[in-house]
């Protein structure tokens, strides 16, 4: 086995991998084929797929199984040769067999391996920490919230309609006098300030009374996507039937009994403070979190192939794709109804498989110039982390998860707890 710098360099890290398989691996792979292929091959002389494997090669050359046996070998011989090599592959670009025969095969190989890269100054890093003060004017957003969330509607008359108002109204639009398809509808609930209409429609309505008929003047926009409508001034002749507003309830005791398991507004609020904090506490964490992400993906030095970006991105439409699925879609639905394509999707996910391929990389870095282990009481605790987590058997966990895979996502997280113990919070 050999590994040297490639010919065809067309982007970092590109190396040719000269790989031997020996005569015994070869010798097996063939016979593998052999019992596979022979049911479907017919000799005179034998009944279709007893022919032995000796009249076959006399027959059709010594090297008839050759190739099927070759591909069979490839995964394993380079998994085993980047093993010994130290590398990781990235990408297998072209695979070449040099000469095979009686004592086995050598290939050539041209590969793209992850790259050797460096970092400094990664402990200390300054990052700044989130207020988590839990406010009044915090408390009282969210009691708001819940107060809109238990809103009853209830009909006004007694005045006009107002921004936030539903109206209930018949409508008929015209262009040039001529009523157009799609421009009518009666009893329709328009919440006044949704933006739902095409501009200046709600605008107009808004300061008009129960039972009250009239006419609002806009202008359709330029990209519209009637055709015949773009850029058109249009009248509606409206008739408001209804006005409806939301009606919030008062904040008292009894809301509270209402909205939560407590007694009191007091004991109501003391809650919420507690869930507030909670959540802004975690909203500072995953700052900073983040903080240290991007300093560490300024700090990393080396260049990155291109292949490490293409393979995320193509990992992370993958995951999006079987997201779809489990909600009953799939991709080429979605991108119909998106009006996009795979490459459209691509594009999407990028600028997040470049920062994750350099956050990934940085902690890799910092775990091995740290020495930093995994035991197996580590491994243990993970695979039972993700038999909970996946509410599986943590045997079938195991067997879909090998050590190694596993291995290296603890050491990437140890990296990143040892540089966020010690970074400077401010």
């Amino acid at each position: 086995m050999a590994l040297k710098e490639s010919t065809k360099k067309e982007q970092a890290n590109s190396y040719e991998l000269v790989v031997s398989v020996d005569a015994d691996t070869f010798e097996k792979a063939i016979n593998a084929v052999y019992k596979k292929q022979v049911k479907n091959i017919s000799i005179q002389g034998f009944r279709k797929g007893k022919a032995p494997r000796k009249v076959i090669e006399k027959m059709y050359g010594s090297e008839v199984f050759y190739e099927d046996a070759m591909q069979d070998c490839y995964p394993d011989a380079l998994y085993d040769a980047a093993k010994e090599a130290d590398v990781k592959i990235v990408k297998v670009e072209t695979l070449e067999a040099v000469e095979a025969g009686k004592d086995g095969f050598t290939f050539k190989a041209n590969i793209i391996v992850e790259p050797t890269m460096d970092i400094n100054d990664y402990l200390g890093v300054e990052v700044t920490k989130k207020s988590t003060d839990v406010t009044d004017e915090l408390v009282d957003e969210e009691i708001q919230k819940v107060r809109e969330r238990n809103a009853r509607i209830i009909t006004v008359d007694d005045r006009a309609a107002q921004d936030g108002d539903i109206a209930v109204i018949d409508f008929e639009g015209f262009v040039d006098g001529e009523a157009f398809d799609g421009g009518k509808a009666e009893n329709y609930n328009l919440k006044l300030g949704s933006n739902s209409f095409i501009p200046g429609f709600e605008e107009q309505i808004i300061g008009h009374n129960t039972d009250e008929e009239f006419s609002i003047n806009v202008k359709f926009p330029d990209d519209y996507q009637a055709e015949e409508l773009k850029g058109k001034d249009a009248e509606f002749k409206i008739k408001l039937h209804e006005i409806k507003t939301n009606e919030l309830p008062e904040v008292d005791d009894d809301f509270v009994k209402d909205v939560s398991d407590k007694d009191t507004l007091d004991e109501y609020k003391a809650e919420l403070k507690e869930t507030i904090a909670k959540r802004l506490e975690d909203e500072a964490e995953k700052d900073i979190d983040d903080q240290i992400a991007n300093k560490l993906m300024e700090l990393l030095e080396g260049e990155i192939p291109e292949a490490m970006y293409e393979n995320q991105t193509n990992d992370m439409v993958r995951d999006f794709d079987m997201r779809l699925r489990s909600q009953g879609l799939d991709i080429n639905t979605y991108m119909q109804y998106m009006g996009t394509d795979i490459e459209g999707l691509k594009k999407m996910y990028r600028d997040e498989a470049e920062k994750r391929v350099k956050l990934r990389l940085a902690l890799e870095t910092i775990a091995k110039k740290e020495n930093i282990e995994v035991t197996d009481e580590d491994l243990e605790n993970e695979y039972k982390k993700l038999a909970e987590a996946y509410q599986m058997d943590v045997d079938k966990v195991k067997a879909a998860i090998p050590v190694e895979s596993l291995s290296e996502d603890i050491k990437v997280e140890k990296a990143l707890k040892l540089v966020k113990d010690k970074a400077n919070i401010k």
